[in-house]
């Protein structure tokens, strides 16, 4: 049972250290607003979402007073849009209709984001997903809180080449068409291995068909409070660190864990599952790699990075999962590059490169997170990139996902501003060895060995 005195112990983390709990989600199903015809299909869409999702702001605005416990962000995730256009979308400029219709039901309702502009073709691709593929950098260019996302892999089925080649060069357009703004339509978009039904974190967030109509989702967060906590027990041993980590974790999830009941029962929607992810912002004293710093590394990218990132994540889940009923979503520790101002830092010095990033990445939550390379850098080497950390979430059997920016105009020492939560980020050189001939094979990838568990 929660009670009111579990979130009094936290006002000092709340205060001090970066505590918040980062986004509540809104998960709706679509699938009862599918039409042949696209003008009440768009219909369909807007009058659901706005219906369910009308006091959404005004519930988080209220926890949010009472509790005395900050929520970033409201935000909606909705069935993948390659499901839910199928029948009425014949070319790219009908599913940007699509895209239309979630934004402007977005902004109605008061959310910053709605995720679930999506498609799932990690065996294959019919020919409205590979259409939805194609229109997503128009929508991302023409409406500002639609958020993208493909699976192009999984540990079941393999990986699509033929989808991860395509969005080699979809995330190259997309990066064309947002140029002005540093390419930030790239920011919006993600690129799965094994994507998750319930995330509640965008821009990779979509509302699975296993979902119920609809269901809230939350996603804690809280780097300076490990932080802290860490920094009381220098000089110990590992045990020690990881007790630390475990009950700083536990303290976390409980806070998350009472408002998501609290939303659920105001809104009459069930709760879904609370996200137990570390998420960082470009903040001083919320930063998941000054919690890797605290734990002995010089900088982030030092040798043993990948052993304390890995320790990290596994005690934040050992301890996350003891306060909470249901735990899902990515839950972990992310480590985007715009978005933490020590792995900003790290680059910057020289200390972190993508190829180290990418090792990391077999360990984290997520992958490669908004991560900045030069704007010419070729369709063929961002569908390698892809490739790679598909790979790694394929045969370790976990997510994986990337967040990449080509930044149009920009190369290896300049840097790209988005501004808010996103941050800003110093370009990445990419290695510049050609793969093109590898990633134009075509076809899919199978399964690794270990799949087959029947």
């Amino acid at each position: 049972m929660i009670n009111l005195f579990e979130v009094i112990e936290t006002n000092n983390m709340i205060e001090k250290e970066n505590l918040d709990v980062r986004t509540i989600t809104l998960g709706v199903s679509l699938l009862d607003c599918i039409d042949g015809d696209l003008n009440r299909l768009n219909k369909n869409i807007y009058d659901k979402v706005t219906r369910i999702a009308d006091k959404l702001v005004a519930t988080g605005q209220s926890i949010e007073k009472e509790l005395g416990v900050p929520i970033v962000n409201k935000r909606i995730s909705v069935t993948p849009m390659s499901l839910i256009g199928a029948s009425a979308c014949k070319n790219e400029a009908d599913y940007v209709t699509l895209a239309a219709t979630l934004n402007r039901a977005a902004k109605e309702v008061g959310v910053n984001f709605i995720g679930g502009y999506t498609a799932l073709v990690s065996k294959g691709m019919t020919k409205g997903e590979e259409t939805l593929i194609r229109s997503i950098p128009e929508a991302l260019a023409t409406t500002e809180r639609v958020c993208a996302s493909v699976n192009a892999c999984s540990t079941k089925t393999g990986m699509n080449m033929d989808a991860v080649r395509l969005l080699g060069g979809i995330i190259k357009q997309t990066a064309e068409k947002t140029r002005e703004n540093d390419s930030f339509g790239c920011a919006k978009l993600v690129i799965f291995c094994n994507a998750p039904d319930d995330n509640p974190f965008m821009a990779g967030a979509f509302h699975g068909v296993t979902e119920r109509d609809a269901v809230i989702h939350v996603g804690v967060s809280g780097p300076g409070v490990v932080k802290t906590a860490l920094e009381k027990v220098k000089g110990t041993d590992f045990e020690t660190l990881c007790e630390t980590i475990k009950k700083t974790a536990f303290k976390i999830t409980r806070v998350g864990q009472l408002v998501a009941q609290e939303a659920s029962k105001r809104m009459g929607i069930p709760f879904g599952i609370i996200d137990l992810s570390l998420a960082p912002t470009p903040a001083v004293g919320d930063s998941v790699a000054d919690i890797l710093k605290a734990m002995g590394l010089e900088q982030p990218g030092a040798p043993g990075t990948t052993a304390a990132l890995a320790l990290l994540n596994d005690q934040v889940k050992k301890g996350g999962v003891m306060a909470s009923s249901y735990v899902g979503g990515l839950s972990g520790a992310f480590i985007p590059v715009s978005e933490d101002g020590g792995m900003i830092e790290a680059v910057q010095v020289g200390a972190l490169s993508l190829e180290k990033l990418e090792a990391m990445t077999c360990v984290c939550s997520v992958g490669l997170d908004m991560v900045t390379i030069p704007g010419d850098t070729t369709e063929e080497a961002i569908a390698g990139v892809l490739a790679d950390e598909m790979a790694i979430g394929m045969v370790n059997q976990k997510t994986t996902a990337v967040r990449i920016i080509p930044v149009v105009g920009k190369t290896v020492g300049e840097v790209a501003e988005f501004g808010g939560l996103f941050g800003y980020a110093p370009i990445m050189p990419v290695n510049t060895f050609g793969c093109k001939d590898f990633v134009e094979r075509g076809g899919r990838i199978p399964a690794p060995i270990h799949s087959f568990k029947n």
